[in-house]
This record gives C-alpha cells, structure tokens and sequence, in this order.
C-alpha cells in the first residue's frame, strides 16, 4: 500500500480533484472496501492518485476513473486502494500483543494437534512472520509442523513480495540475535544486506487475497485473529460489520487482536475487552482442538 508522494508542477493529474471527482472515487472506495474517505482528504486522495496515474501514463481522473472500473480482474482496483492507504508495518510491532500471545493465548492452546492463527492484513509479511516466530519461540521449534498462518490482504502486489520473505537488514531491529540465527539466513542485494527467512518458516504461512469486504469462506474458524491498523480506515458502521463477521471466525473463548490506536468502544459486537487491543469471544479455547487450513 502507498504512500503520499511529491506532486510534480507541470503534471496533469495534479490538479486538485472536482468534488465530483472525488465523490467518485470516495463512494467506489467506500462500497468496495470500507475505506472511509471523508471530505478534507481531496488534496491526499488527489497526491497518491497522480503518482498512480503517471505510472499508467494517464492524463486525467476521469481515465485512471474508467480504467479502474472497467478492469474485470479487481487488480486495478486494489492497486488504488493500496495507493490510498499507509501501510507502515515492521518485525515485532506494538510488541506487547506478541507477549501476550506467548504468555496468557499459548499456553491455553499448546497441546493442540494443530494451530491455525489468522492475519488480516498482512501487508508485506512482518506481521504473520513475527507470528511465527513467536509461536515457535513459545512452544519449541519440533511444534512447526503443527502450526499453520493464514495470511491475506486485498493486494496482490503486496502479497507476492510478503510470499518472497527477503526485507532489508535494518527491518530486524527489533528481532534478537537467537531469531535471526533460528529463523533466517542473510544474503544480499544490489549491494545491500538482507534476511531472507527460512524455507521451513516461510511454508508455514498460506498467502491469500481477501477482502475484509466480502463474505469470508465458511471454513474459517480460529483461535486467533490479528486485524491490527486496518479498523482506522473505516466508518463506525463498518468497524461494527467488519468486527461481527471476524467474531464469528473466532473459536469460543478466541483472541481478536486490533492496532493500539484503534477502540471498539460503543459497537455492539460479541466480544468482551481483556487489555488495550485485545478482545475476547465468550467462552474457553479448546485446548486440544486441531485443524488445517
């Protein structure tokens, strides 16, 4: 997902958008994915819009409008969803879940035959990484062949860099020396040093698109679910439809976690407040319940 970029003066798209303009583009991010974009974001929206539109070589809001909607696959879509959106993530980040999840979730669960754990939005794959590193972390490394993370966001992109597990070396800053032994190998690229993380690790996590949006497969049930830094996108309403459907992906007595800097205060959902972040579905994990994705 992109980032604000710098508006080149004699570039056409860089025209403020109309209202109508940006009423279009608002209502098809909106009834598309949620995303909340209230008016006082046209200059942003019309920022991270260009930069797209000079990549397609299209010379109006009203083409990069007609291309996205007439592209059949979605991709176009999702690319511009992925422009309008920050997705600012890293190894280990708002690391007191990850210390939760190790101290208070896995021990009610580590005789399980198998573990299955969801991220929502994975983004470029820091997230469900750091999963599993934790995990095994927790519960020993002879525990890999029963755990198993799913991993979905709604960019294709994304997903196809998060699936490679090559990231930069200053990305592993927060990782300690016995991870990076345990869980990666270092190489490089043009010139820079890397991590790329291990074969047996990267195996344990299933990439796939999915949009928070649309219904979700019937198979989905977990005892963990991260949906962290996704809920500020959306209105009140959204955040309660979005919230609803991932409860009933939870097992009884399942962990949701959220991003620190959002609150599901006042949403009528089924689910109880155990900490900041972190919300529970009524009832007790099964402690040898297994499955597969």
């Amino acid at each position: 997902m992109g980032a604000s970029s710098t508006i080149l003066a004699d570039d056409v798209g860089a025209r403020p958008l109309t209202d109508h303009e940006f009423e279009q583009f608002r209502k098809l991010a909106y009834d598309q994915f949620g995303l909340d974009l209230r008016p006082g974001k046209e200059q942003l929206v019309s920022a991270r819009l260009s930069k797209r539109m000079r990549e397609l070589n299209l010379r109006s809001y009203r083409d990069y409008y007609r291309y996205v909607t007439g592209d059949t696959t979605g991709e176009a879509l999702a690319a511009m969803i992925d422009v309008l959106t920050t997705n600012h993530t890293s190894f280990f980040r708002e690391a007191a879940h990850f210390d939760f999840l190790r101290k208070v979730v896995l021990p009610e669960i580590r005789e399980r035959n198998a573990l299955d754990i969801w991220s929502t939005a994975c983004s470029s794959g820091e997230e469900p990484y750091t999963l599993a590193f934790s995990v095994l972390d927790e519960l020993g490394i002879n525990f890999l062949p029963r755990l198993r993370i799913l991993a979905t966001d709604i960019s294709n992109r994304i997903l196809a860099k998060a699936e490679k597990g090559v990231y930069p070396a200053e990305r592993f800053r927060e990782v300690s020396p016995m991870q990076l032994r345990q869980y990666l190998l270092r190489g490089a690229q043009s010139g820079k040093e890397t991590y790329l993380v291990r074969k047996e690790i990267r195996s344990l996590l299933t990439f796939r698109r999915l949009n928070l949006m649309e219904p979700f497969p019937q198979d989905f049930v977990f005892p963990v679910i991260f949906c962290r830094n996704v809920m500020i996108y959306f209105d009140r309403p959204t955040q309660q439809q979005v919230v609803r459907r991932l409860a009933e992906c939870l097992e009884p007595g399942g962990y949701l976690f959220i991003g620190h800097a959002e609150s599901l205060n006042g949403l009528d959902i089924p689910l109880k407040y155990v900490r900041p972040a972190v919300y529970r579905k009524t009832g007790v994990l099964d402690p040898h319940k297994g499955r597969r994705l």
